[in-house]
C-alpha cells in the first residue's frame, strides 16, 4: 500500500500583529538588542560615519511611514534595506538627501547627519550632489551619453568647461561604472538607444561624475533582465571602495550577495540591523525570522 505524501504544515503568520522588534526591553531576544546596538554604534578602529540617521520619523499627512529609526551609512559598506513593499524603506532612503521634502504632506523629525553636519543646514543642491540618487528606471537624458555624465560636471562649475576639459572626467565615470569599454568609442551615440542595463550604468557614471560621498539606490536592477543585473551587483561590491552605498531591494539574494549590513523594516519601524550573514543565518527578531524564510512579503 502506498499513501501520498504529506505536505509540510503551512506557516502563517498575522501581518497586522505587533511587531517584534530587536530593542532593549523586548522579550525573546535577550542579548539582541546589545548585539544590535553594537551594531548601530559607531565602533573605534573600524569603517568612519558618512551618514547617521538619528530618531528619525516621517509621515504623510497622519500616516506614519517611518517611526523612530537610527541607523549609520559607513564608508567602504553597502548598506541594504529590505522589507515589504510599503514598509517605509524608500521613504527612508530618500529622506538621506532630502527627497521626501518634495512631498508638500510629508514631515519629519529626528536627526540626518552628513559628515557630522544636519542634512537640513546644507544646501539641497549640494546636498543631493554629495548624496546621489539612481532610481529604479533608469532615467538618462535624451541627449548624447558623453552630454549625460557631462551634465552633472558642468552643474558643478563655475564657468561652462570646454570638451577637453571634461573628457578625462567624463572617462574616468563611465570607467568606475563599468561602461568604458562598451561605449567609449562612441560618446556621441544617443543615451536612449542604449540597452536597459547600458542606460542604468549611465546613471550610475552620471551620479558618480558628481563625486559623490554616498550613492542612493532604489530598487536599481528591477527592471533589468540577469544578465544586466549581474554586471551592475558586480559593480556595486566594486565601488563600496570609492562610496558609501544604501540601496533598497526587494530581492533577498541580491540583499545576500552585495550588502555588508542589512536593515529590515516593516511597517516604518527597524525591526533588525547586523551584519549580511547574521541577518540572513541567525536572525535576532522572529518577524525578520519569519521574513528571510520567505513566510510572508
Amino acid at each position: 500500500m502506498s499513501f501520498a505524501p504529506v505536505p509540510p504544515p503551512i506557516r502563517r503568520i498575522d501581518p497586522d500583529a505587533p511587531a517584534t522588534i530587536a530593542r532593549p526591553g523586548s522579550n525573546g531576544v535577550a542579548g539582541a538588542a546589545a548585539a544590535i546596538q553594537e551594531a548601530v554604534a559607531e565602533r573605534p578602529g573600524t569603517k568612519g560615519e558618512r551618514m547617521r540617521i538619528n530618531d528619525l520619523s516621517i509621515a504623510y499627512g497622519t500616516k506614519l511611514a517611518v517611526r523612530e529609526v537610527t541607523l549609520p551609512v559607513r564608508e567602504n559598506e553597502v548598506l541594504a534595506l529590505i522589507g515589504p513593499s510599503g514598509c517605509g524603506k524608500t521613504t527612508l532612503l530618500r529622506s538621506l538627501n532630502r527627497l521626501t521634502e518634495l512631498t508638500a504632506t510629508a514631515v519629519s523629525t529626528g536627526e540626518i547627519l552628513l559628515d557630522g553636519q544636519s542634512t537640513h543646514e546644507l544646501e539641497a543642491t549640494d546636498l543631493r550632489r554629495r548624496v546621489s540618487m539612481v532610481f529604479q528606471q533608469p532615467n538618462p537624458f535624451p541627449m548624447s551619453i558623453f552630454d549625460n555624465v557631462a551634465f552633472a560636471i558642468r552643474e558643478q562649475a563655475s564657468r561652462k568647461p570646454g570638451k577637453s576639459v571634461l573628457q578625462p572626467q567624463v572617462r574616468d565615470a563611465l570607467e568606475r561604472a563599468g561602461l568604458w569599454d562598451e561605449v567609449g568609442d562612441n560618446l556621441d551615440h544617443p543615451a536612449l538607444r542604449l540597452s536597459g542595463g547600458q542606460q542604468q550604468r549611465l546613471c550610475i557614471a552620471r551620479a558618480l561624475a558628481a563625486k559623490p560621498e554616498v550613492l542612493l539606490l532604489d530598487e536599481p536592477c528591477s527592471a533589468l533582465d540577469p544578465k544586466s543585473t549581474e554586471i551592475i551587483e558586480d559593480l556595486i561590491v566594486r565601488l563600496k571602495e570609492q562610496v558609501a552605498i544604501v540601496i533598497v531591494t526587494h530581492n533577498l539574494q541580491q540583499a545576500q550577495r552585495v550588502s555588508d549590513y542589512v536593515a529590515f523594516m516593516y511597517l516604518g519601524d527597524l525591526v533588525e540591523y547586523g551584519p549580511v550573514d547574521q541577518v540572513f543565518n541567525a536572525p535576532l527578531a522572529e518577524r525578520t525570522k519569519n521574513y528571510v524564510a520567505g513566510t510572508f512579503g
